[in-house]
C-alpha cells in the first residue's frame, strides 16, 4: 500500500497540479491510515465498514477535531477512488461511508454527569427500551429527529452497525453507530413486535402501533430532561 500511496502523492502533484501544502496534507493523513491498517493486521483491499468505523473512532479517541477527520476520510475516499481506477481495488468501499457526526461534538453545552443522566433509563417493558434507545442513536449518530422517526428495520445493519438514512432533499447516507447503541437496540428489537400492532417495518413506534412522530420524540426527550432535573433546554433537530 505504501508503494500506491506514493504514486497517488506523484499523481496529485503532476496530473491535478495540487499544492505542497494539500499534497502534504494528504500524505499525512494516508500514512497514518496506512499505519494503522499495518498495526491491526488490516488489508487496504479487503478491509469492511466496520474496521472503517473502528479507525474513525480511533481517531476521535486520539483527539482529532471532527474537521480533521472529515478531512481524513476525504483523503481516504478520493485515494481509494484512484485504487479504483488504477484497477488496484475491486470496489471504492469509501464510496459509502459518509462523515459521521461524532457524541463529543452533539450535546456540547452538556457537562459528562449531565449527559451521564440522561442515558441511564430503567428497561423494563418495551416501550422503556425503545426510549433509550432513542437517546442513544440520537446522542451516537447525530441524526435529525425526522430521519430517527423514519428509520426502518431494513436500512439496518446491526453486524456492521449501519443505517441507511434518507435525508434533506432525498439525499441517502450511511450513518454508524455505537456499541451502546447496538445493545440497546438489539435489546429493543427482541420486544419491538409487542408494539408493533400494525406490522409495520417502521422501527419506532407509537402507543397504536404506527410510526413515532417528530413531537414524540420532543415530548420524549423533554421527559427525560425533567426527570434527569438538567435546567439547559433541549431541542432535538
Amino acid at each position: 500500500m505504501k508503494e500506491e500511496i506514493t504514486h497517488y502523492l506523484q499523481n496529485l502533484k503532476s496530473v491535478r497540479a495540487l499544492s505542497n501544502n494539500t499534497i502534504m496534507a494528504y500524505q499525512n493523513d494516508l500514512l497514518r491510515f496506512y499505519n494503522y491498517l499495518q498495526e491491526h493486521n488490516i488489508m487496504y483491499y479487503n478491509i469492511t465498514k466496520e474496521q472503517i468505523w473502528d479507525y474513525l473512532h480511533y481517531l476521535d479517541e486520539e483527539k482529532y477535531e471532527s474537521r480533521s477527520i472529515a478531512r481524513h476520510i476525504t483523503a481516504i475516499r478520493n485515494f481509494y477512488t484512484y485504487l479504483k481506477k488504477e484497477n488496484k481495488i475491486e470496489t471504492n468501499i469509501f464510496k459509502t461511508i459518509h462523515n459521521p457526526k461524532f457524541k463529543k461534538s452533539l450535546p456540547n453545552f452538556l457537562n459528562y454527569e449531565e449527559v451521564r443522566k440522561l442515558l441511564v433509563f430503567e428497561t423494563k417493558t418495551p416501550r422503556q427500551k425503545e426510549e433509550r434507545l432513542i437517546f442513544e442513536l440520537l446522542y451516537a449518530t447525530g441524526l435529525r429527529v425526522s430521519e430517527l422517526c423514519n428509520i426502518k428495520i431494513k436500512d439496518i445493519n446491526l453486524k456492521e452497525r449501519t443505517i441507511r438514512v434518507l435525508g434533506k432533499g432525498a439525499k441517502e447516507r450511511i450513518v454508524f453507530f455505537d456499541q451502546y447503541a447496538k445493545e440497546a437496540l438489539e435489546d429493543y428489537l427482541k420486544e419491538r413486535d409487542i408494539l408493533n400492532s400494525k406490522k409495520i417495518d417502521s422501527l419506532l413506534l407509537n402507543q397504536k402501533g404506527g410510526v413515532l412522530s417528530r413531537s414524540s420524540v420532543e415530548q420524549i426527550v423533554a421527559k427525560q430532561v425533567k426527570k434527569c432535573a438538567i435546567e439547559h433546554s433541549i431541542s432535538p433537530h
